[in-house]
């Protein structure tokens, strides 16, 4: 039935009361590998820059707690100090954020390339078996 402005069609009830809801069986046979790749190469940069950040405000807070100032300290007085140690140095904010962001690109390049293989894996399995059965409901 539709209502007399407009032309907005209104549910019928059933005699029972409430509407009854569709239902659609579908199978996802196959899926596009340009368009995974796509999606897969965006959330993996998003999960790289997440990545680099996170390293970096470890690596911030760890320098305000001290740590890297302590754990010289420690190797200093072992007597393990062969030429003046200092973490600092070597785990500076550059270094750390330099091989975060090469790791971080190279995963980028790995993600990606698994989910394409992933893909069109899928496809081909999918041909075999009939894809995966999906049943939507209309609430």
């Amino acid at each position: 039935a539709s209502s007399a402005s407009g032309g907005v069609k209104v549910r019928e009830k059933r005699r029972g009361g409430a509407p009854r809801a569709r239902r659609m069986s579908l199978s996802l046979t196959r899926i596009d590998a340009w368009s995974a790749a796509k999606v897969a190469f965006m959330l993996s940069i998003a999960g790289g820059i997440i990545q680099i950040v996170a390293v970096a405000l470890l690596w911030g807070m760890l320098n305000v707690v001290g740590v890297f100032d302590q754990v010289t300290q420690i190797v200093s007085s072992t007597g393990l100090d062969a030429g003046g140690f200092d973490l600092t140095n070597v785990f500076s904010l550059g270094t750390v954020l330099s091989a975060v962001t090469i790791f971080s690109i190279v995963e980028v390049v790995l993600i990606t390339v698994l989910v394409v293989i992933l893909t069109l894996l899928y496809n081909v399995v999918s041909t075999l078996v009939g894809g995966i059965h999906v049943t939507l409901g209309d609430d």
